[in-house]
């Protein structure tokens, strides 16, 4: 039974991966923003957006393809992106918890700040709960920064304790929270997304 299981996580794995390269996609975790994109309308033409953790590229091709030419897009990120950031796409290569904010500022305020940050994981589940939890807190810090009043965010957690606690804290900056497990993430990772709707500022 437990042969058949990871068989069928596989499969979902294969499905995704292969579907991220046929549409020309760096990764699979394309799929996760624009399953919430699909629900809740996050990405439109025209709006300025941040995605933290941007590498490979994914997430940042994407946003930029649903804002279109009147929007703009920055991607953030320690490492570099797979591909050449197209037009109205710029890519800033630093550390998302010491951004140089002078410089994001002066291509915002964002309508929509997205990230997909996560830590290197030990294996040691409350460990990695803790570390996802900064990660999480300090794009909820950045984007405090920069959204615009009634701004949207879209963040990674790891499930556990420590997410409970920063839903909290997402509830009180944020008019609407929604907690969302996407049909593309792996069943058997820990991953959830906090979605804040309707920035307080």
């Amino acid at each position: 039974m437990a042969k058949s299981r990871i068989k069928d996580r596989r499969r979902v794995a294969d499905f995704w991966t292969r579907k991220a390269r046929a549409e020309n996609f760096p990764a699979r975790s394309v799929y996760k923003l624009k399953e919430v994109d699909d629900k809740y309308g996050l990405l439109k033409p025209g709006r300025r957006v941040l995605d933290l953790g941007a590498s490979p590229g994914s997430w940042t091709l994407y946003a930029a393809e649903r804002v279109g030419p009147a929007g703009r897009v920055v991607g953030l990120d320690l490492q570099p992106l797979a591909r050449e950031p197209g037009p109205g796409t710029v890519f800033v290569q630093a550390d998302a918890l010491d951004p140089p904010l002078d410089l994001l500022t002066g291509y915002g305020p964002f309508d929509v700040v997205l990230s997909d940050l996560a830590p290197a994981t030990t294996g040691q589940k409350s460990v990695d709960q803790v570390r996802s939890a900064g990660l999480a807190r300090g794009a909820l810090t950045l984007a405090g920064a920069l959204l615009k009043p009634g701004g949207w965010f879209l963040v990674k957690v790891f499930q556990g304790p420590e997410a409970d606690d920063f839903f909290k804290e997402l509830a009180g900056r944020f008019k609407t929270v929604r907690r969302i497990k996407p049909a593309s993430s792996r069943s058997f990772s820990p991953e959830i997304f906090g979605l804040g709707l309707g920035f307080k500022g």
